[in-house]
């Protein structure tokens, strides 16, 4: 199923305010629970009015905090799951059986106030690695939070579960499938230690849909490839990190099934919410100015294409040009040749927004101060053209500033 999404596919779908509560049947909220110093909101709730199909995808690192080994035994049960509870300041991974304990106390204190089982409650952490959470603060919170749930609490959770951040990251599409109108909403976080395979990143995502739970896994991993394991900051990939999905059915649809239009139509969609979420996460790396979008064509096949366009983005050489304002095309060709996918040099490509600087492996004339002044605008555009192939993919980064050190750099002091 999984395809490389045409730039202007999300076209055929109506953008529509609420976030993660824009699909039927959903109430969130994030208030304050004192985790963070600032005082910012730091706790965020998810709840969906009827049982709903889980699907989730974690991080590959060998470190996983006590959230992710929770949720996914949890989903690996295959039952259904009604909430999303967040807690933003302390990560509670490298924090042995007393993190395990107290992940596993939150989802029985929500589950207990919305009078449903405790493994239909889901958890998600982020913040400091080492640190265990402050259970009495957000004991004391979970009545207000509870008591906040709205239809109109998407954004408000939005903002609950940002660290680094700084600006909050949603979106929502509707679509008419086979007669139903259906939403699929997302709400997300990640500034730093972003890179393939998920990293400090949570994403969440709500649909109305009914879905056959081992689709809806399909579609949340394919739409997972084509977008957060395309972004890039700073090549870290942390230890709690995850993108849930819950479909309630709502809208009235009957059950989706694979290998139908309505499937199709649903997986686009999912994928649409993933890359704009995607987008907006390296858009905010820490430190950046600006978002690099890296396409690779001509490729082999599409998987080679997205490694092209990960190295591409990645790469700290050509995300500092991008930040000083340097076409050094150099940078581009020198990572997509050790991206550890074989082709003929002599036919590269490369583009940097409509100005064509290598053509079939030989170097171009072109304006530098005009190419100068398209760097410091935003984004800036990279086109790589292979000509070996039908491959095709698209990767997400961020330019290298002075600023990610020194966020760095002081992150716990």
């Amino acid at each position: 199923m999984t395809r490389p999404i045409p730039p202007d596919l999300g076209a055929q779908f109506k953008p529509v305010a609420g976030a993660v509560t824009a699909p039927r049947g959903f109430r969130a909220a994030g208030v304050a629970a004192g985790l963070k110093p600032s005082g910012a909101a730091d706790l965020a709730l998810i709840v969906s009015d009827s049982e709903a199909v889980g699907a989730g995808v974690f991080t590959t690192n060998q470190v996983k905090a006590a959230c992710v080994t929770y949720n996914q035994s949890i989903l690996a049960q295959g039952q259904p799951v009604r909430a999303i509870l967040c807690t933003a300041g302390q990560a509670n991974a490298c924090t042995g059986e007393e993190g395990e304990r107290n992940n596993a106390q939150l989802a029985r204190w929500v589950a207990e106030r919305l009078g449903i089982p405790a493994h239909q409650v889901l958890t998600a952490s982020t913040g400091v690695i080492g640190q265990q959470l402050e259970m009495a603060k957000i004991k004391a919170a979970l009545p207000h939070l509870i008591d906040s749930l709205s239809p109109a609490g998407g954004e408000s959770a939005a903002r609950a579960i940002l660290t680094t951040d700084l600006v909050p990251k949603s979106t929502a599409l509707e679509a008419n499938i086979d007669g139903y109108t259906v939403r699929v909403g997302g709400i997300a976080k990640g500034s730093g230690m972003i890179y393939p395979n998920l990293a400090t990143m949570l994403a969440f995502l709500t649909s109305d849909a009914a879905v056959d739970p081992p689709l809806w896994q399909q579609i949340l991993k394919e739409a997972v490839d084509l977008s957060f394991n395309q972004i890039t900051v700073d090549g870290d990939t942390s230890t709690n990190d995850m993108v849930l999905a819950l479909a309630n059915g709502q809208s009235g649809i009957p059950t989706v099934q694979a290998g139908t239009k309505a499937a199709q139509t649903l997986a686009e969609m999912v994928a649409q919410v993933c890359i704009h979420l995607a987008k907006a996460i390296a858009r905010d790396g820490e430190g950046a100015t600006k978002l690099l979008e890296i396409r690779v064509q001509g490729a082999p096949d599409d998987r080679s294409a997205r490694q092209i366009a990960r190295v591409i983005a990645n790469s700290p050489l050509v995300k500092a040009a991008a930040f000083g304002g340097d076409p050094n095309w150099g940078r581009v060709a020198a990572a997509a040749g050790r991206a550890g996918i074989p082709f003929d040099s002599r036919l590269l490509e490369i583009r940097l927004g409509d100005f064509l600087l290598l053509e079939k492996g030989i170097p171009l004339p072109f304006d530098r101060q005009a190419a100068c002044k398209y760097l410091k605008g935003d984004p800036v555009v990279f086109t790589v053209d292979l000509h070996q192939g039908p491959g095709q993919g698209v990767a997400w980064g961020c330019d290298l500033s002075y600023d990610y050190v020194r966020i760095n750099a002081e992150y716990t002091t």
